[in-house]
């Protein structure tokens, strides 16, 4: 009988060369080593990437357990978990798609089959080091905050027997550090004269979102999630909780606002599914302005906000870095708070606050939040009167 042809290697750069014995081996100090068969090179890799520092060394190599959890078991078991929780409206899709990203890069450093008992401090430096090649310190942060939590939750699931060592480098960045790149980046926030440049170029459902923005401190997250019910014309206050906090929101709409969002509702297309019909803002295409989908591999999340805005600054020569859609509300924080008045501008942002004095504090008069919706109109349009819509007082019986 032919002996089968030997395999070409899984991809470019592949470690390990299969020999005619049907598996995979490495020359390493003069000495053929063999790392597993033909048809499991993941298998191969993995073993390969766990015994090469002692191989190289000339050291005898650390044995795998075949029954460890391996980084692609604690991954499935992990990112599962976590899409419960979003099934459930206890997780964010946005939340779960930053774990699925991190997920990934932590299979493509680790390799799929490492058993995670393996793992060492110096890989997780070596982790670090592959994070921070490309990315900022609170993007740095964030990558490493969520490998925390990947681990963190294989050991609380039982699915090895003791926590990890991450070795005293695998932290986010110190907060100087963050401090250095945000000024470096520069402010992520629009001038008056950029915003009404924008406004007199956004027409429709965009328009309408960029007031909320910037007279609401709304998000796209927000925006998308936001229902009809959420705008009172009559008394002119938009009423919603944020959805990242769940704090309810009362905020006062300017007179622009309210115009634009009744011409975004009078045009606003029919949603094709049935549960999106409640939304006050619909995409050309029947769909909420912000979704997440699972799919084979993994989430695909469409941003359709921030694609439509982030067009419209293009086209404006507006676009700079990091100032996206979102540099709205870092701009309705910063002027709202010339008023002085943090506690009614953190209520608008729908921030949550958990000192006692908050406990205690069971409503905002609406003059206090009027007054900073107010200044922040002035500063958008100084030679404009205020034209908001006054709230209608209660009338007793």
């Amino acid at each position: 009988m032919a002996k089968a042809p030997k395999p070409d290697k899984p991809y470019d750069g592949f470690p390990l060369t299969a020999h005619p014995n049907g598996q995979w081996c490495k020359r390493i100090r003069g000495q053929l080593h063999y790392f597993g068969k033909w048809n499991e090179p993941a298998v191969a890799e993995a073993l390969f990437k766990v015994q090469r520092d002692d191989l190289y060394a000339g050291r005898k190599p650390r044995v795998i357990d075949p029954d460890a959890t391996t980084v692609r078991q604690l991954v499935n078991r992990f990112l599962t978990a976590k899409k419960s929780l979003v099934d459930t409206g206890e997780l964010s899709p946005m939340t779960w798609d930053g774990y699925y990203r991190s997920c990934e890069l932590v299979l493509d450093h680790f390799g799929k089959e490492r058993p995670v008992t393996d793992l060492k401090t110096d890989d997780f430096e070596s982790l670090r080091k592959s994070f921070a090649k490309t990315r900022a310190a609170v993007a740095l942060g964030n990558q490493i905050r969520n490998t925390r939590i990947l681990f963190k939750y294989g050991y609380d699931a039982a699915l090895f027997d003791a926590p990890l060592r991450f070795g005293p480098h695998f932290k986010a960045p110190q907060k100087r550090v963050v401090r250095r790149g945000r000024n470096e980046a520069g402010k992520r926030m629009f001038s008056a004269d950029e915003l009404r440049k924008i406004l007199a170029a956004a027409d429709g459902q965009l328009k309408a979102m960029i007031l909320l923005g910037i007279n609401a401190g709304f998000g796209q997250t927000d925006l998308a999630g936001m229902p009809k019910s959420a705008i009172d014309f009559t008394t002119g206050f938009a009423i919603y909780p944020r959805p990242k906090t769940e704090v309810m929101r009362r905020v006062p709409l300017w007179s622009e606002t309210l115009d634009a969002l009744k011409a975004a509702f009078k045009s606003r297309p029919k949603a094709k599914a049935t549960e999106d019909d409640r939304l006050a803002f619909i995409t050309k295409y029947g769909a909420a302005w912000v979704r997440f989908e699972l799919k084979e591999g993994g989430g695909v999340l469409t941003d359709s906000i921030g694609l439509q805005f982030g067009k419209l600054l293009r086209e404006l020569k507006l676009k700079r870095e990091k100032v996206s859609f979102y540099a709205l509300r870092h701009t309705f924080e910063t002027i709202g708070g010339g008023t002085k008045d943090q506690i009614a501008v953190n209520a608008i942002m729908g921030h949550a606050d958990a000192s006692m004095s908050a406990a205690y504090r069971e409503t905002i008069d609406d003059g206090r939040l009027r007054a900073v919706t107010d200044h922040v109109h002035a500063w958008l349009w100084p030679a404009d009167p205020v034209k908001p819509k006054r709230a209608k007082k209660p009338t007793g019986k």
